[in-house]
């Protein structure tokens, strides 16, 4: 079976897929010092806790944060005995081109979303991905990564509004019941809420008219939901788009670079 390995700059995504699902997914926080013995401790913990009967067989990463790889190909080898795909590295072959600016390095959850929603949707897709950084990824009619936006994420920027000001307190984010707020905390969630619906809007309407056709637009995170329920933003979304893109990956380096 595959362990797919999803580290993103504040967590980090572990599921086992049989071929055919995903059968368990446990999330952790990113940490850099954690050790390979760490990490297998926690997992195989679970496993046994949850009766995961897995023989895992092969393993692939993507990581925005290149300090933990190291620990997780030690993971792999030690505990697996298999060699993982890395998403980025040169013998990791993706099915789809890459066009953007020769020496740019693309992150590697973005390279999987857009590999992710080729295969489900098409072409022809903007990505939207509530993360640490809300990004927006542009794929091309046959697939191809053409480049994206960035922008901070959402809890990134309520906590940056949270510690500059002092005055102003920790909040969750949440649609407000009107837009204009009557006190400190719904004043923010509805600056936070209603500021980013704005922006989801402007950036995918902007990318739509620079690229002069018809796209859909497709979500994944955490806060994927909130926005699609309360303003229809999107004409999907899926939670597991970046590990359904590492199957994938994964499946195309089989099959299309070490055929049986």
């Amino acid at each position: 079976m595959l362990l797919a390995v999803d580290c993103g700059n504040t967590n980090t995504v572990f599921s086992i897929w049989n071929g055919t699902e995903f059968i368990a997914t446990w999330r952790t926080s990113t940490e850099t010092q954690r050790t390979a013995d760490q990490y297998y401790v926690w997992l195989s913990t679970l496993m046994s806790l949850q009766k995961v009967d897995a023989q895992i067989t092969d393993m692939i990463i993507s990581s925005t944060v290149p300090r933990v790889v190291f620990n997780l190909r030690v993971l792999a080898d030690r505990y697996f005995n298999t060699r993982p795909l890395v998403v980025g590295r040169p013998d990791c072959a993706l099915p789809i081109d890459v066009r953007v600016d020769a020496g740019t390095a693309v992150g590697p959850d973005r390279l999987v979303n857009s590999v992710a929603g080729y295969d489900l949707y098409g072409g022809d897709l903007i990505v939207v991905d509530f993360g640490t950084a809300t990004t927006f990824d542009v794929v091309d009619t046959d697939g191809a990564y053409v480049g994206g936006v960035i922008a901070p994420g959402v809890n990134l920027s309520l906590q940056a509004l949270h510690e500059a000001a002092a005055a102003l307190p920790h909040v969750d984010i949440s649609r407000p019941q009107t837009v204009v707020g009557t006190n400190t905390v719904a004043c923010m969630q509805s600056g936070i809420f209603y500021g980013y619906v704005g922006v989801i809007r402007e950036v995918c309407a902007r990318i739509k008219a620079e690229r002069a056709r018809p796209m859909k637009i497709i979500a994944t995170g955490g806060l994927a939901p909130l926005f699609q329920q309360a303003e229809e933003l999107f004409d999907d979304w899926k939670d597991e788009l970046t590990m359904h893109g590492l199957t994938v990956i994964h499946l195309y380096n089989k099959t299309e670079r070490h055929p049986e």
